[in-house]
Order: structure tokens, then C-alpha cells, then sequence
């Protein structure tokens, strides 16, 4: 009897690696990246000189706001509602001493905002949103009346000049474990 030596064809694989490298190729420039975003705050810079006393303010001159596992808005331990806290912060800030129960000046404010761990995320937001929007709106006040421009049409060293005026102070707390 024959034996039939014959072999099995091999598959030519000399341009495979080509064409794994030009798919990954293809993947990589394809494939979009997601960027994480968040709320952009900047931290203030610790004076050396600066007493610890000091950074902390008087009672006057923090506005505690307070949400809390029921998404209810607690501003200096009365309730309000979320469209009243932008006017409420603004009448803080620009208090100027006019009201003893108000802040000095907004230099000296600090807004004190805590929320409870179960606090919605949405709702942590906006507060959030609101809080920016009050110094927003007092900027461009301040703006319009010093430089009749709004404060997004001024020069830098305008602009630094008025966020010297109202320079956005917000406190974030600890949670608590509600």
C-alpha cells in the first residue's frame, strides 16, 4: 500500500501581523477619549503670615448652607428653597454692615456649604450652581457699574480687580453620615 505524504498546506501568515497592526492603528486614532469633568474651584493659597483665627472669619461673616439626606435646603438652619439661595447669597455678600446679621464686606464673607451623604447628586449641583451664579451676578454688577462693560468683556486686569472685590469664598464641609 501507498502512503500519500502529502502535507497540509500552511496558511500564509507573513502579512497578518500588517493587518493587526493596521487595525490597532485604526482603533486607536477612532476611539475617543472621555475627558472627566467637574466643577472648577481654586483653592486659596495659604499665607504664611496668616493667622489660623483669622482664615476662620466671625459668625457675621459665614453663611452656612446645609443640605441635607432629603435634598431640603437648610440656609443659616431655616429651610429655603433652591431659587431663593442666589438672592440670599447675593444679599450676604454685599451686605456691606448694613444688616448686623449679615457679612462685614465681601472680602471678609465665607460661604459654609455641607451636605449630608445622602444628598442627590443633582441637588449638590445645584446649590453649587447657584452659590457661582450669586458671585457671577455681583461681579458683573460690580463691572457694569465701575466700568460700564460686562465683567466678560473686561480686560484681565480689570476682571482680576473686580474678583478682588467679590472673591468667591465657598467652604466645603465634611459630609455627614446621615
Amino acid at each position: 500500500m501507498a502512503r500519500n505524504k502529502r502535507s497540509t498546506p500552511e496558511i500564509n501568515a507573513g502579512s497578518m501581523a500588517d493587518i493587526a497592526f493596521l487595525l490597532l492603528i485604526f482603533f486607536l486614532v477612532t476611539t475617543t477619549m472621555d475627558v472627566d469633568t467637574g466643577i472648577a474651584r481654586k483653592l486659596p493659597v495659604l499665607d504664611e503670615e496668616q493667622e489660623i483665627e483669622d482664615m476662620q472669619g466671625n459668625d457675621r461673616n459665614i453663611y452656612e448652607v446645609y443640605v441635607n439626606a432629603k435634598d431640603a435646603l437648610l440656609v443659616e438652619e431655616e429651610e429655603m428653597d433652591i431659587e431663593d439661595l442666589r438672592l440670599g447669597a447675593k444679599e450676604f455678600l454685599n451686605n456691606n454692615g448694613r444688616d448686623p446679621k449679615l457679612s462685614d464686606n465681601p472680602e471678609k464673607a465665607i460661604i459654609s456649604l455641607q451636605n449630608s451623604r445622602g444628598t442627590s447628586y443633582e441637588m449638590y449641583i445645584a446649590v453649587q450652581n447657584e452659590l457661582t451664579a450669586a458671585y457671577n451676578e455681583l461681579r458683573d454688577e460690580a463691572a457694569v457699574q465701575k466700568y460700564s462693560l460686562n465683567y466678560s468683556e473686561l480686560t484681565k486686569d480689570k476682571k482680576k480687580e473686580i474678583r478682588k472685590m467679590y472673591p468667591m469664598k465657598i467652604s466645603e464641609a465634611e459630609p455627614f453620615k446621615q
